[in-house]
């Protein structure tokens, strides 16, 4: 291996390891608590050695937060070829519910958690987060255009989904269902049954 291609495989391999320690810190003691200190000492870095790869701290939580979404919007891009827009739209509720179910972590990071989002602010254009919701708009909207749902604003109804969808991944992933006394089958069992009343009860 070349010198030039050893040295730029190191360097993504570090800016990799200094991404795992932020995500990891971000989550056990929160946003406000984790420094660019506290990531340096986590990896045994100095924090100049962070800084040549991330102006600030909010710049690391960027890119877990864009990540999260290009994981998502490619699970959303594997429905492409459902044809029935409103199919397609409970297949993407499903999609997102199961998403937060098997990245908790992610979830927690793109949704939940309390942090500063400036640094999407400094961009022209929020690419991943934008096309996730847009995803959703434009399945609404030919819902709308075929007539298949009660009509209304697209991007109204599209919020309202997200919205409601967002609540049963949020309750699970905090485990509020267990004040309940349901356990994790059956709450898989209810998240499923909630979204298709939601989508019942946006048919025509």
């Amino acid at each position: 291996m070349a010198i030039k291609d050893r040295k730029e495989r190191d360097k993504l391999d570090r800016r990799k390891l200094i991404i795992e320690s932020a995500t990891r810190l971000f989550l056990e003691q929160g946003y406000d608590k984790t420094s660019i200190r506290n990531i340096a000492d986590d990896i045994e870095y100095s924090p100049a050695t962070i800084y040549l790869y991330f102006k600030e701290k909010d710049e690391i939580f960027y890119v877990i937060h864009e990540h999260g979404f290009e994981l998502l919007g490619k699970e959303f891009t594997t429905l492409n070829d459902i044809i029935n827009p409103l199919d397609r739209l409970l297949e993407m509720g499903k999609t997102y519910l199961k998403f937060g179910m098997e990245n908790p972590d992610y979830y927690d990071l793109m949704f939940i958690m309390r942090a500063p989002l400036a640094e999407i602010e400094c961009h022209s254009k929020w690419d991943a987060g934008d096309n996730a919701f847009q995803y959703l708009v434009n399945t609404i909207t030919e819902c709308l255009d075929q007539q298949l749902i009660k009509p209304g604003d697209p991007k109204v109804i599209s919020m309202s989904v997200w919205s409601f969808v967002h609540g049963l991944a949020s309750l699970h992933i905090r485990e509020r269902f267990k004040s309940l006394d349901i356990d994790d089958e059956q709450s898989k069992i209810l998240l499923s049954q909630s979204l298709e009343y939601l989508i019942a009860n946006l048919r025509i």
